[in-house]
């Protein structure tokens, strides 16, 4: 059942929002709506379950983090209606490698997070280049013609514009020439995410 909250249209569960923080110093908390509910003096609530961004987890913000990304809580609140500042867009990871264009509305989740003990569903991911690190969609990679995996340019040896200019590219275990890493215009754009990667290590 859908409802008419403070000029959004909110269809209940499944519904992604931006909650106004006290402190209007900090972004816009994010939450999926569980619940609408009003009372009696037609007073709305909502029952959200939180997405922490990374910074606000017990781990902190790694490298591998995207700017656009938020984990999944198992942190629930009612929270009054009037602080919902808009609708926002919460893509699977899947998904969002595919957008063409990320827009302000648009975040990405790959991992559930509890809240208590700063641990991860799943707790383990692929990884990729030779600092073993999982995909960061905000980071160009390119990919190895020989091994089929993805490598930073700059785990390579080189800048991005060097990159840019590939035409093939073959990794230092694939090559049997340094100069190898080097050719011609255009290279294959960072890894979908249905590469086919084995998980090497644990996320955290």
């Amino acid at each position: 059942m859908c409802a008419l909250v403070y000029g959004l249209n909110l269809c209940g569960a499944g519904d992604c929002v931006l909650m106004r923080p006290s402190d209007s110093d900090k972004p816009p908390y994010v939450a999926r709506v569980e619940k609408i509910e009003a009372d009696h003096r037609n007073n709305v609530k909502v029952r959200v379950r939180w997405y922490y961004r990374p910074e606000e987890s017990i781990g902190g913000r790694r490298q591998f983090h995207g700017a656009k990304e938020l984990f999944l809580s198992d942190h629930y609140d009612v929270q009054s209606a009037h602080t919902i500042e808009g609708k926002c867009i919460v893509h699977s990871f899947k998904n969002y490698t595919k957008l063409e264009n990320v827009g302000t509305e648009d975040y990405f989740c790959r991992f559930e997070y509890k809240a208590a003990t700063g641990s991860f569903t799943p707790d383990r991911v692929a990884v990729y280049c030779k600092c073993e690190m999982p995909y960061n969609p905000d980071d160009l990679m390119v990919q190895c013609e020989g091994c089929k995996d993805w490598f930073h340019p700059s785990c390579m040896g080189m800048t991005i514009e060097e990159a840019k200019k590939l035409d093939q590219f073959l990794c230092s275990d694939c090559s049997s020439d340094d100069d190898a890493k080097r050719s011609l215009n255009s290279f294959p754009v960072s890894p979908a995410a249905e590469a086919k990667v084995e998980p090497k290590r644990r996320k955290r």
